[in-house]
């Protein structure tokens, strides 16, 4: 739920192959190796990062994150490498980049499979000899850093295609750490569920609900296409929709809904504008017509709430 600080022992995990994905982020934790984590979107990966950090003799630097597909590739040089003042026209002042300020610590370098070809050059450098200018700089700035990596994308197709750089990948790739999707480890479900529902319980001011039967077997039963993320918001709406007694499926979201049909004869499935239509409707009459909290339960903003209704009708 978030970020702050992590520890292996925190993370829930009940799956073989997740324990043993803390295994060896706990044996690499103390090394300054680098590390690349490898897992779909919505797994884990910044948690596991996070938690490697916090095991390591350097969890009383910084942890510093890059976001390399959220950010356009004109900016991501200078929000890595930093700029002197006048390097481009908005440059007022001189600025430290992402590596200065992780100095001492850690860089995690997220969605790394985004970076453009020319950055990727760059990253090898510093990875290489921990050192680099600023963007319109001459000055050779020197950092003690140590680089965690991830990304959802197949590194090795990338690599063929030479949309990624090989001499990167093979600085990268030192320690492998591969986070399985949530549909591979169905014993950490209901747990993690439970972990949620206690943290938004806390947070809404909500005594926290029990999961009825017939919810803990959708849960198990939904194939999680979003990973831990996708629960994690389910479980937040579930939380802010919850009135009284166990958490029933009409509680979790429209997705998991349209699992619950599985066993209905075709005739009687919803169509998926049907399930929409049907879920903003219950949402709606649930916050008694409040659209800024029902677009927040929903996941969209008000405006396309707005559109929404719209086209399917409702009043």
């Amino acid at each position: 739920m978030g970020g702050g600080s992590i520890a292996f022992d925190a993370i829930v995990a009940e799956a073989p192959e997740m324990r043993a994905v803390l295994r060896m982020g706990a044996q690499v934790a103390p090394t300054d190796a680098t590390v690349l984590i490898l897992g779909e979107s919505g797994t884990g990966k910044e948690l596991i990062a996070r938690a490697i950090h916090e095991a390591s003799p350097r969890r009383a630097g910084p942890f510093i994150k890059v976001d390399c597909a959220a950010l356009p590739e004109g900016l991501l040089e200078s929000e890595l490498f930093g700029h002197e003042k006048g390097a481009f026209t908005d440059a007022a002042a001189e600025k430290p980049g992402r590596f200065e300020l992780a100095h001492g610590g850690t860089l995690f370098l997220d969605e790394v499979a985004e970076l453009p070809l020319s950055l990727q050059a760059k990253l090898l450098r510093v990875l290489q000899e921990r050192a680099f200018e600023r963007v319109g700089g001459t000055r050779t700035i020197s950092v003690d850093v140590r680089i965690l990596a991830a990304t959802n994308r197949d590194l090795a197709k990338a690599l063929k295609t030479n949309q990624f750089r090989e001499d990167l990948y093979y600085r990268l790739n030192v320690v492998p750490v591969v986070v399985p999707p949530l549909r591979r480890r169905p014993e950490d479900i209901l747990p993690l569920a439970a972990h949620f529902l206690q943290g938004f319980g806390a947070r809404y001011g909500k005594a926290v609900p029990e999961i009825g039967p017939e919810a803990a077997a959708l849960l198990r039963r939904y194939p999680w296409p979003g990973n831990v993320r996708e629960l994690e918001h389910i479980i937040e709406r579930a939380v802010i929709l919850w009135e009284k007694g166990p958490l029933t499926p009409e509680e979790l979201a429209v997705n998991l809904m349209a699992v619950a049909s599985d066993g209905a004869p075709d005739e009687e499935l919803m169509t998926l504008e049907e399930l929409e239509r049907e879920y903003i409707r219950r949402v709606l009459r649930r916050v008694r017509g409040h659209k800024s909290r029902a677009a927040r339960i929903l996941g969209i903003n008000r405006k396309t709430l707005l559109e929404k209704r719209k086209r399917y009708g409702i009043e």
